[in-house]
């Protein structure tokens, strides 16, 4: 599994189409309703994954466990919102905390982690 990681609008998609030869049509991306595709060849949104777990009191990194087989050889993108001002809402302080072990825990199974920045892409590992 690869690991793209950064900031919004960074290029993580961009770069995962281009250096993985991923098709727009190949990508699903994570809404509210907290469901993901898990044969996608890329899951993109992770971060909105972890918030649609806190809303819902499930624990994303339980449910990725749960399912490895099915996302072990994939390409998975999340935005990084840990940087910035810690939230005043309990919700959203809990959704940054949920996708950071949502991260954490990808970084550490993942083959490549990959951090965008600018449009640059910094190996991680």
């Amino acid at each position: 599994m690869d690991l793209i990681i950064g900031g919004a609008y960074q290029g993580k998609r961009r770069y995962a189409q281009t250096h993985f030869g991923i098709p727009e049509e190949s990508v699903f991306t994570c809404r509210e309703d907290g469901r993901i595709d898990w044969s996608a060849p890329c899951i993109a949104g992770l971060e909105e994954f972890a918030f649609s777990c806190v809303k819902t009191g499930r624990d994303p990194v339980a449910i990725f466990r749960s399912h490895r087989e099915n996302w072990s050889r994939s390409v998975l993108i999340c935005g990084d919102i840990s940087s910035g001002v810690v939230p005043l809402g309990a919700e959203n302080r809990a959704w940054r905390e949920a996708s950071g072990r949502l991260s954490a825990y990808l970084a550490g199974e993942a083959d490549t982690v990959t951090r965008m920045f600018c449009g640059l892409a910094q190996k991680l590992k």
